[in-house]
């Protein structure tokens, strides 16, 4: 669902001020926490804090954070004439079975003067019984577009100058997460006046897409030392890690003008390095096995 979609329905439940129990899942950076923060603060207004706690189940993800903190807030009755009281538990996919099994319960005995908000990347880890006490929103990765544009509002708002092959930058290194966006335009702004591409992949530590194609491209002409050359400057001179190198070379190996086939076997390849890297393999020799791979393909 877009967040358009999502942002009109939670309205109605402001305008109502009836609010039932709200499972949000989604990637990191999409709105999750901000939509359930601006739903108190709209409902409770100056007073929301009265009503409200917020708890980072990735923190404290026991049975004892339900037991304890999340039932001794919920017994007390709502502060101000509110009709009832909102938890948000962020990261609610990080607890434990237990401490899910035990919120389901706490859920039902105190629903007539409390409601839940519960926030996770994947909603599959939360256990259907609470699924089924909740109303389901699946957030999804913001659109280019969304991001350029809260990009542009920011800038214009703190008189930052942002070029166009910045802001495609920031698109790029984003992917839909406008948290990781305006982290990027922030640091981005202590360097200098103006936010450009070369600024914006310099503080992400991410190569430019054209490096990594230019990479592949090398390789994939039976050239491995000339493409070695390209890894050196990617790892030795930008300081790039073996595993962002992996995911970029992912990236745009989608995009690569070679038949089908060949991408299959190339996506295949590039799985078993990731797998490698993450049990702790060298990443230099691994980079330097996949490209010793595309150019081998090169002359098969």
């Amino acid at each position: 669902m877009g967040q358009e979609q999502i942002v009109k329905r939670l309205k109605s439940y402001v305008v109502t001020k009836n609010l039932p129990h709200l499972l949000f899942s989604g990637p990191p950076g999409v709105g999750k926490t901000a939509a359930a923060i601006s739903i108190v603060k709209e409902i409770y207004g100056e007073g929301w804090r009265n009503n409200f706690i917020e708890l980072n189940a990735s923190d404290e993800r026991g049975i004892d954070v339900v037991r304890h903190k999340v039932k001794d807030f919920a017994r007390m009755a709502p502060l101000g004439g509110a009709e009832f009281k909102v938890i948000f538990l962020d990261e609610a996919d990080a607890l434990t079975g237990d401490a899910q099994a035990a919120l389901r319960r706490t859920m039902e005995r105190y629903s007539a003067t409390c409601r839940f908000i519960l926030s996770c990347n994947y909603s599959s880890k939360i256990i259907e019984p609470i699924q089924s006490r909740c109303a389901v929103y699946r957030f999804r990765s913001l659109s280019e577009e969304a991001v350029k544009k809260r990009i542009r509002h920011i800038a214009e708002k703190e008189n930052l100058k942002v070029t166009e092959d910045g802001l495609e930058a920031i698109k790029y290194v984003a992917r839909g997460d406008m948290r990781k966006a305006i982290n990027a335009l922030q640091a981005a702004a202590l360097m200098g006046d103006q936010v450009d591409m070369q600024t914006i992949y310099e503080i992400t530590a991410q190569a430019r897409p054209e490096q990594i194609r230019e990479l592949i491209t090398v390789a994939l002409k039976g050239d491995f030392l000339g493409a070695r050359g390209i890894l050196d400057q990617l790892l030795l001179v930008q300081g790039l890690s073996g595993q962002d190198v992996i995911v970029q070379i992912h990236r745009e190996a989608l995009d690569l003008e070679i038949p089908d086939q060949a991408k299959v076997r190339l996506i295949d390849r590039i799985g078993e390095i990731d797998f490698r890297l993450t049990e702790g393999a060298n990443e230099r020799i691994q980079l330097e096995a996949l490209l010793a791979y595309l150019s081998l393909s090169a002359g098969s």
